[in-house]
């Protein structure tokens, strides 16, 4: 499995921004896709995670109702739609896949991608 992260950039406070996970290399039918964020100096913290056969969605509670994590089965592509953004999000935004783990511990999750930098302006 590979996965290719994309659409981070610098926005002001309140600001929007989409971030996509492109994967490849086999079906994802039976794995868990999310995102993740470490920013300078702090650990890899979860963000939002999604069942990638059923849809079910799960958020931290620091984005619930700001954030919202899609996925296109067409596509194999995952989303990350972050709007009213602060800049306690700013940070390296990571995808990460799993195949038999369904929860939000980061060493759960078996397959990453690179990241992408967010940063949130004041």
């Amino acid at each position: 499995v590979q996965l290719q992260a994309s659409g981070g950039g610098l926005v002001q406070a309140g600001g929007s921004l989409k971030l996509s996970c492109a994967a490849s290399g086999r079906t994802f039918s039976s794995y868990v896709m999310g995102w993740f964020r470490q920013a300078p100096g702090k650990e890899r913290e979860f963000v939002a995670r999604v069942n990638w056969s059923s849809g079910f969605t799960y958020y931290a509670d620091s984005v619930k109702g700001r954030f919202t994590i899609s996925r296109d089965n067409a596509k194999n592509t995952m989303y990350l739609q972050m709007n009213s953004l602060v800049p306690e999000d700013t940070a390296v935004y990571y995808c990460a896949a799993s195949e038999n783990y369904r929860g939000n511990a980061p060493l759960r999750y078996n397959c990453w991608g690179q990241g992408t930098l967010v940063t949130v302006s004041s």
